[in-house]
């Protein structure tokens, strides 16, 4: 079973009140459902077509009829159709429908509850979320106009959601990828056993992938030191094999001697080692020196 499928049957458990129901019908039926003498609404998921049916059952007393058959083409999956004949024009009246765009009237989301309850039909009926598990995070809803994109975008974004509105084909695509927003978006919509797995799996990816990058950096670092270190020993080995070593001063000859002697150690390690197997204190600023004055003079004896 897909991640979408297990927070939208999570999601089809809540229980709301009728206000709420209004709002939630109100996006259902302007995103899935078809209009003419009757109202009917097709989704592919079994838990979102027994809401429909309860949802309407309770805010208008009557019995709509759910039938089901197979896809279309490769489409193997069951279609759930929630049929409603009665009381038809006062239902779509009462839940603000409209042709195109359909925007719905302002009382449909005016408050805090009733706009949480229009986004989670806009869930129910067109969202898909990514598994935290896979490489991405990804949420978004596909509409069929423009105006109606932006429409939901803007409610997203009343949250701090960061939804952005993509055309896709002869649609529209309101998306959010950042895993923070779509976890506040399952607090939104009050997917709590959802929302708990996907901050452990978030949670582990993030610690995950910040161990990666320590890791990371902390190989660029050790081969940094390597190259550096081979460099050394190499401007040594030319001096060395011009028999000028000893035109360095004495301390600078013994930072050569003491990196041959250790040249797998990083510069700050050196220096602590200089300073105690001699007992002249030197900084790592200091070595860093010494090292310069000996590859300067390797490089005039380079052709």
């Amino acid at each position: 079973m897909s991640f979408t499928s297990i927070v939208k049957n999570e999601v089809s458990k809540l229980e709301t009140i009728e206000s709420e129901n209004i709002s939630e019908l109100s996006a259902i039926i302007r995103n899935i459902g078809v209009v003419n003498d009757v109202i009917q609404i097709l989704t592919e998921n079994a838990s979102v077509a027994r809401r429909i049916y309860a949802l309407i059952k309770d805010s208008y007393h009557i019995q709509p009829m759910i039938t089901v058959r197979r896809g279309y083409n490769f489409n193997k999956n069951y279609i759930y159709i929630v049929t409603i004949k009665q009381k038809v024009a006062s239902i779509l009246d009462d839940l603000s429908y409209q042709k195109e765009p359909n925007i719905p009237n302002e009382y449909i989301y005016s408050d805090d509850a009733l706009l949480q309850s229009y986004l989670r039909g806009i869930f129910l009926s067109i969202g898909s979320i990514n598994d935290p598990k896979k490489s991405r995070y990804h949420l978004e809803f596909l509409v069929n106009n423009k105006e109606y994109a932006k429409f939901v975008s803007k409610l997203l974004n009343t949250y701090q959601l960061n939804s952005k509105v993509l055309k896709r084909d002869n649609k529209y695509m309101i998306y959010m990828k950042e895993s923070e927003k779509i976890g506040d978006f399952l607090r939104i919509m009050k997917a709590n056993n959802a929302l708990f797995y996907y901050e452990d799996i978030r949670i582990y990816r993030d610690h995950k992938n910040m161990t990666n990058r320590l890791n990371n950096c902390e190989q660029a670092n050790v081969d940094k030191m390597i190259e550096t270190a081979n460099s050394q020993l190499k401007d040594i080995e030319t001096i060395e094999k011009n028999g000028s070593l000893d035109l360095l001063d004495e301390k600078t000859k013994e930072a050569a001697i003491y990196r041959k002697k250790y040249p797998e150690v990083s510069l700050a390690e050196l220096s602590e080692i200089i300073s105690v197997e001699t007992g002249n204190p030197i900084t790592k600023s200091g070595l860093h020196h010494r090292l310069k004055k000996i590859n300067e003079l390797a490089s005039k004896m380079n052709p």
